[in-house]
């Protein structure tokens, strides 16, 4: 007996690494939630610029209070709670730049303070920490911003050195008027918005992260390139929002404002994608970004409020678990 055992064990050393069977995970990265992070924000810095070169330095003092306001809550919350202080995977961070990235220029800095604390401390930590919220923390904060302060959240600077307010371009084909309010006829508000270069590069009111669809982009293709994230949910959000304008009624050159305008590119391609709060299968992320494209037309054109990004992927974080648990493939050789 003792002879077989010797045996079997030298044949087991001959057999090549790759052919001993053992636990999973079988496939390894060398990715971690720190380098994962880090290319975020290397995603994000190029809207960060333009944010600053259009808006000024009030735009780069709401990301600096913003983000300095995430990361401080998350250390006093875990402390509080007398769990290990994670603010180095740099998650936090990413937050409150994203939080600043959903306020107007002119916004007070309490407003970023407030909005931190609420995506940190209710939405992250209280629900368990990275990986564990049920919605995007960003976006939950610029909601209960937007009900609890409507109107710092809803005036708008346009871009320049004046400080002067204005509506966004989808205020303006929303309500007409220069002003955004229903105070001139279609053709009128068509001829207030500004040109589709504009809306490409930048310059033109909104929240100070969204405005720039080219950097935007730029940052996007940079996480694709890196395998960041996965370009199904954003792509298939982007044309389903495209379609379900033109089939709500939206002339046609209209829809480039609205894919252009708004937080349609930043939500798509930066809080959409987000792992804790979409599926995770291929199926279920291209039901996840027809389900926003829909929300996001319907709320633009049927709603009251001219934006709709943040709402709806908000509704759609509620019912990702529900998504994903209808899109997983099938385990074969399991037993009932």
């Amino acid at each position: 007996m003792e002879g077989k055992v010797l045996n079997t064990t030298k044949a087991e050393s001959a057999v090549p690494d790759m052919l001993i069977v053992s636990s999973s995970p079988h496939i390894r990265s060398n990715e971690s939630v720190e380098r994962i992070m880090i290319d975020v924000v290397i995603a994000l810095i190029p809207a960060m610029i333009g944010a600053v070169y259009f808006f000024g330095l009030n735009a780069l003092k709401l990301i600096l209070v913003s983000a300095a306001s995430a990361v401080a809550f998350e250390a006093l919350i875990q402390k509080m709670l007398k769990k290990e202080i994670t603010i180095k995977d740099y998650s936090a961070l990413i937050t409150g730049i994203l939080v600043a990235f959903n306020l107007p220029a002119n916004a007070p800095w309490w407003i970023p303070v407030f909005g931190s604390g609420f995506a940190i401390i209710v939405v992250k930590q209280l629900f368990g920490g990275i990986g564990s919220n049920f919605m995007n923390p960003a976006l939950a904060a610029r909601a209960v911003l937007l009900a609890s302060w409507p109107n710092i959240m809803s005036t708008y600077v346009l871009p320049g050195a004046d400080a002067v307010t204005g509506a966004t371009p989808l205020a303006i084909m929303k309500f007409g008027g220069v002003d955004g309010t229903a105070s001139a006829t279609v053709a009128q508000a068509g001829s207030n918005l500004p040109s589709i270069l504009d809306m490409f590069v930048g310059n033109i009111g909104g929240a100070i992260g969204e405005t720039s669809a080219v950097l935007l982009l730029l940052g996007a293709a940079y996480l694709i390139f890196r395998k960041v994230i996965n370009w199904r949910t954003p792509v298939v959000y982007l044309g389903a929002a495209a379609i379900f304008l033109a089939i709500f009624g939206v002339p046609a050159d209209e829809i480039i404002y609205h894919i252009l305008g708004g937080g349609l590119i930043l939500g798509a391609f930066f809080m959409a994608t987000d792992y804790a709060t979409g599926p995770i299968t291929s199926m279920g992320r291209i039901v996840f970004g027809i389900g926003a494209g829909f929300l996001t037309a319907l709320i633009r054109v049927k709603g009251g409020f001219p934006e709709g990004v943040s709402y709806s992927i908000l509704l759609m974080n509620v019912v990702s678990p529900l998504i994903e648990k209808f899109s997983a493939p099938k385990i074969f050789g399991r037993a009932k």
